[in-house]
């Protein structure tokens, strides 16, 4: 006696004799799908949304106990520095977090470079009263990025008098560039 299953589909004859084949199951509810199922190869699912997932990271950090100073009120390089080399359709998500020290009324402004040139917005962390360290994080994102390797890095000025940036009482400093695809 053969036992349809699913209309003209499979019958209980296909089923003794092993012959089922991937034309005779057109459609799998995955309500159906329970238990323990086998492991699959990412490249064979399809129809998944497109974008959001992190494709590389890259990153610099400075753990020494040497700190570096600048009174400079032009940028100067941090000594942070990181290279990707991305898709065309990507997005990098750059974060920097950076301990630092500056004098009473002063602060640090820094900023990221994409090769030689500046992304948009600065970043700053200082106070108002007294010496004291402190360290702030601040995100970037770049839209454009490069097929090619590109170098983004860190640069630091003062506002007033002499500012110290990375390691103190377990402060570090860090460049993190994240590819996330589009």
């Amino acid at each position: 006696m053969a036992i349809t299953i699913s209309g003209s589909g499979i019958t209980s004859a296909n089923i003794a004799d092993g012959t089922i084949v991937n034309a005779d199951v057109a459609d799998v509810a995955a309500s159906k799908l329970t238990g323990a199922l086998p492991a699959i190869d990412g490249s064979a699912l399809t129809n998944l949304p497109g974008g959001g997932k992190v494709l590389q990271v890259v990153q610099d950090t400075h753990y020494s106990t040497s700190h570096y100073s600048t009174s400079s009120s032009s940028f100067i390089d941090s000594q942070l520095s990181a290279t990707i080399t991305s898709t065309s359709t990507s997005k990098l998500i750059i974060k920097v977090s950076l301990g630092a020290q500056s004098p009473s009324s002063g602060y640090l402004r820094y900023r990221v470079l994409k090769g030689s040139t500046p992304l948009d917005g600065e970043a700053w962390l200082g106070h108002n009263s007294g010496e004291t360290w402190m360290s702030a994080s601040a995100t970037w994102i770049d839209t454009s990025p490069s097929t090619s390797a590109t170098t983004y890095k860190v640069q630091v000025k003062s506002n007033n008098g002499n500012v110290t940036w990375y390691h103190h009482d377990g402060m570090v400093s860090t460049l993190i560039i994240t590819e996330v695809g589009a």
